[in-house]
């Protein structure tokens, strides 16, 4: 009788060792109450703004190329810059996006100095508005001329429990939180859901903020549409930090006591033939 209580004693503390806890496979869950969410994500929040540092690709095109050839200074059509648009440097050469163009850096003040047209400011101007800017100012010289503009250089970090931390080019120069956590390969099953971090700087300021993944209101926030040079960080859940104290043995044990219980079992048995 003895024997029995101790087997059953054994047998219930390994299997609520091992038992796992359901409220704890909702929290991996995103956006849990995303049907009851209206999405009220502004426009003015996925439109980026051009930033000092900006890497443009700059392209006027017009029927006639030769008239063109000015605004393009310094170019040839076998220059391409290359763009990773899917993976970051741990992954390279995935989602290789090349584009063609000639090339501008942003200065400190904001400007482009851009052939024949000399110095534009780009200052709280979106790629759109700056390429309607050098478009409109080119009609004094071109016919109905073409302009293409791209930034190639917007890229977002993301660190912590994800499954690729590293530095993310994104090739169209728009992403969201998600295409972000998405490019890193996901959260890990250790990753905090319901409090990732975005720090971001815009202009010189520095300003943060935080996001649920659990509750679909983040896409309402002024940080689920990204901005050049955004860092995400995704911290560690209660989970990991007790699978961190625990001694790297306890899996062991667990498989040695499992071994032992299975054996008096088997002696049981065989003692009451």
């Amino acid at each position: 009788m003895m024997k029995g209580k101790t087997l059953f004693v054994i047998s219930a503390f390994v299997l609520f060792s091992c038992k796992t806890n359901p409220k704890a496979h909702n929290d991996l869950n995103y956006m849990q109450n995303i049907e009851q969410v209206a999405i009220e994500a502004s426009a003015k929040n996925s439109n980026n703004t051009i930033q000092v540092g900006d890497q443009l690709v700059i392209l006027v095109t017009a029927k006639d190329m030769d008239v063109v050839k000015p605004f393009n200074q310094n170019y040839s059509s076998s220059e391409i810059v290359q763009t990773n648009a899917l993976a970051g440097g741990n992954t390279p050469n995935q989602g290789m996006v090349s584009v063609s163009g000639p090339t501008y850096i942003v200065d400190s003040k904001g400007d482009v100095d851009f052939p024949i047209l000399g110095k534009i400011n780009t200052t709280d101007k979106t790629l759109v508005e700056f390429k309607n800017e050098v478009r409109d100012r080119m009609t004094k010289f071109v016919i109905n001329p073409t302009v293409s503009v791209r930034l190639v250089n917007f890229k977002v970090t993301v660190l912590g429990e994800v499954n690729r931390q590293g530095d993310y080019t994104i090739a169209n120069g728009q992403a969201t939180i998600m295409n972000a956590l998405g490019l890193a390969g996901d959260l890990t099953m250790y990753g905090k859901r319901d409090n990732v971090l975005v720090i971001r700087t815009e202009n010189g300021q520095v300003t943060h903020g935080k996001i649920n993944l659990q509750d679909a209101n983040f896409i309402n926030s002024p940080y689920y549409n990204l901005r050049q040079g955004d860092a995400i960080i995704v911290s560690a859940n209660n989970t990991k930090d007790l699978t961190a104290k625990q001694n790297p043995n306890t899996a062991l044990y667990l498989t040695g006591i499992s071994i032992a219980v299975t054996a008096v079992a088997v002696v049981i048995s065989l003692f009451k033939k």
